[in-house]
């Protein structure tokens, strides 16, 4: 008894799988930031007069 039964289901699996691990790649989750930080700046207060 298999896990994922048809070709199409286990391609879609594994390139599913590959193309996150590009995505995180590219995005270099390696580096100590934060994911959001990468995505978008942090948020700042606007000063008042």
């Amino acid at each position: 008894m298999r896990l994922i039964k048809t070709e199409f289901a286990r391609f879609f699996a594994l390139g599913f799988a590959g193309g996150a691990l590009l995505v995180f790649g590219a995005m270099g989750l390696g580096t100590g930031h934060s994911l959001s930080d990468s995505v978008a700046s942090p948020a700042e207060a606007a000063t008042t007069y």
